[in-house]
């Protein structure tokens, strides 16, 4: 019989609509687990401590930190305060940078994408660039809001996955892959228990990371490898990884 699949949370954005409060999850990335990581999507509300982070983590198999338009407020990061205008969404802030230590700590597998991969790195003590296409010597890495979805979301640059590395694995030994871009904000100084899987080709940029000594899977991209997941090799094979840990995760616990 085959395994029950596994339980992955995703932690909302909260936005206002009307004058109400709403927890909100892009359904391309519940698709992307559903059908890529053969696992059931769970919208988690940003409710932060409320939560009972704790308990949450122990009724999860994974969880997918996802993109958003809302930046991770600076002061997380000793930042200099945003520009007017920036979105932000503290409640997301206090719900996933505390989320993402303890389910790191437990040992329950974890995904970011674009914002999740910028909250990884605050969580673990990293810091942002703001504005990466402002920074001298690095790209813009904006993508074009005025074109369709599919060439906004297409192939823009490479990354080169670090040799040895878990990306690499999951690539099938290549060394370089192309991938999206659609972010204005980029690490600046990668926390210290982290480790570098991948750079831009074109300016060195951290693109891609894991968590040093984690138990399970704990691994983050800057790019957007839920869009069409199952038509891009790389991008399903990085879901299908997650899907199984968060299933060897499940099955570990039942086990205990």
């Amino acid at each position: 019989m085959a395994s029950a699949r596994p339980l992955i949370g995703i932690p909302a954005d909260r936005r206002m609509v009307g004058q109400h409060p709403f927890h909100m999850v892009g359904e391309k990335y519940a698709r992307a687990l559903l059908e890529a990581s053969d696992a059931i999507p769970l919208l988690i509300p940003s409710l932060g401590e409320e939560l009972r982070l704790d308990e949450l983590l122990q009724r999860l198999d994974g969880i997918l930190f996802t993109g958003s338009v809302s930046n991770v407020e600076p002061h997380h990061y000793d930042g200099t305060p945003s520009e007017p205008g920036t979105l932000h969404d503290p409640q997301r802030d206090a719900t996933t940078l505390p989320l993402i230590r303890k389910a790191v700590r437990a040992g329950v597998p974890v995904l970011g994408v674009c914002r999740g991969f910028q909250e990884m790195n605050v969580a673990f003590g990293g810091t942002l660039h703001q504005k990466v296409h402002e920074v001298p010597g690095l790209s813009d890495h904006r993508e074009d809001t005025t074109l369709p979805l599919d060439v906004q979301y297409g192939p823009a640059h490479e990354v080169t996955l670090e040799q040895g590395g878990l990306l690499m694995d999951i690539a099938g030994g290549s060394d370089r892959i192309q991938v999206n871009s659609l972010h204005s904000q980029g690490i600046e100084r990668l926390g210290p228990s982290l480790v570098v899987e991948a750079r831009s080709a074109t300016d060195g940029l951290i693109e891609a990371f894991h968590v040093r000594d984690a138990q399970r899977f704990a691994v983050a991209v800057q790019w957007h490898p839920e869009w069409k997941v199952m038509s891009n090799p790389f991008s399903r094979a990085l879901f299908a990884a997650f899907g199984a840990a968060s299933r060897e995760h499940a099955q570990a616990k039942v086990r205990d």
